[in-house]
């Protein structure tokens, strides 16, 4: 696929609004003068709220690397000290992670954004990423130097219309005053960074407009000066759920809380209404590429061209090469296109994982497979759809309901691959007595 073109300091904005990224901003016409001018440095915050970023904050950590190789300089905060709190959710109040908890979590967020970003220099961009903790500046602060030096700064009646705060006023749980202050700490974060780094535009989802301004406007009081804030759009499903830790909907980053296998299967089954406005979000294909999937998307949709570019794309970036060729393999193995006794053993077993199933015994025949896995209604189902042609056992076309299944059948002494029909797939497991 045809890559885009290296994107100019001042042409970063057209590239995010034509890539569908750009919700709200500050002063669009200062902030495009700003980013023309010379470097910005801009900065996005990732609280530990979980031990793994999810796609969700993708977008974000998508943006700060096109800002990056744009030219301009980038911070990646993990919130060591505002992830102990939590941002206020619309329904409910946080539950309080313990300070080890959350030091984990900061540890294990440092590693996941480490291959998005240019720390050192290495890939030739002008300006190495910074990554930043910010309980290293609130952990020296007492609670009397903040509610004097910042908390001043702030009024109740702006702080309440906030949508969140405003609809956990409504409901009969009301909020905690440690939610409340949330709005304040972020704030208190770019008006460090500004300090200390010169950072000048701070980025995030349309859901922290609240928490972006009230940090422009603490700097803007403090110390005189206009900086500016952006967000993009919230991702959501096919409900219109958000895609986010809280909504029990994640598809998470780290390999071991989402398999690369399943990361991959998900955007290959995204909707064809969504998956062009993923490829622009996520990936760096031209306007000409993307332009050419949405074409095959409307007279092509069988095929489903977009969403396995999508797939690979989204998974090469945030698992590698090795990962992304073996599940590509799995996929196509599991399928009816290659050989699945070939695959990786763990590619394998995050597959079976995924598939529907049941429990079966080594020595139980074809039949009990059949309808354990949930493939059959009963035994005699089972019969007829095996003579009938219709049951294939790891790839291979079966004619014999009583074949018995040996060890030999579950494949990395894991699960025997059984598919009725083109589509209904489904593991029998190996299992004990």
């Amino acid at each position: 696929m045809t890559q885009t073109q290296a994107i100019t300091r001042d042409g970063i904005l057209d590239e995010l609004r034509w890539r569908g990224a750009i919700a709200q901003t500050t002063d669009e016409d200062a902030l495009r003068a700003a980013l023309g001018a010379g470097p910005v440095t801009v900065y996005c915050g990732f609280d530990p709220t979980a031990p793994s970023l999810h796609f969700g904050n993708f977008v974000q950590l998508v943006a700060l690397r096109r800002f990056q190789r744009a030219g301009h300089r980038v911070i990646c905060l993990v919130g060591g000290s505002t992830g102990q709190i939590g941002d206020p959710k619309a329904t409910a109040e946080r539950v309080l992670k313990s300070r080890e908890q959350t030091a984990h979590n900061v540890a294990r967020i440092k590693d996941l954004v480490a291959p998005f970003l240019d720390f050192d220099g290495s890939t030739g961009v002008e300006h190495p990423a910074v990554l930043v903790d910010n309980l290293d500046w609130f952990a020296p602060l007492t609670a009397l130097d903040f509610l004097r030096d910042v908390g001043k700064h702030f009024r109740v009646n702006q702080m309440i219309r906030k949508e969140a705060i405003a609809a956990r006023l409504e409901s009969q749980e009301g909020i905690s005053y440690t939610e409340f202050s949330y709005q304040l700490l972020q704030a208190y974060d770019f008006l460090e960074l500004y300090r200390s780094h010169g950072c000048t535009l701070q980025i995030g989802g349309s859901d922290q407009w609240g928490n972006l301004t009230a940090g422009v406007d603490l700097i803007h009081r403090v110390e005189g000066v206009a900086v500016h804030a952006l967000t993009s759009p919230l991702l959501t499903d096919s409900s219109g759920t958000k895609f986010g830790k809280s909504e029990g909907n994640a598809i998470w980053l780290s390999a071991d809380m989402t398999s690369p296998y399943a990361f991959y299967q998900y955007f290959l089954n995204i909707e064809d209404a969504s998956v062009i406005t993923l490829l622009r979000i996520f990936t760096d294909l031209s306007p000409e590429a993307i332009g050419d999937l949405e074409h095959q998307v409307t007279v092509e949709p069988y095929r489903r061209t977009a969403q396995r570019t999508l797939a690979e794309e989204m998974t090469r970036l945030v698992h590698g090469d090795d990962a992304t060729d073996a599940v590509i393999a799995a996929s196509e193995a599991l399928f009816g296109r290659g050989d699945l006794r070939v695959l990786d053993p763990g590619t394998l077993a995050d597959a079976v994982e995924e598939l529907p199933g049941g429990g079966v015994v080594p020595g139980g025949t074809l039949t009990d497979a059949l309808v354990a896995a949930g493939l059959a209604e009963s035994r005699n189902a089972a019969r007829r759809i095996v003579g009938e042609g219709a049951v294939s056992l790891n790839g291979e076309r079966v004619a014999d309901p009583e074949q018995v299944l040996v060890e030999g059948d579950f494949l990395g002494g894991v699960a025997a691959i059984l598919r009725r029909g083109k589509k209904n797939l489904a593991a029998a497991r190996r299992r004990d007595g």
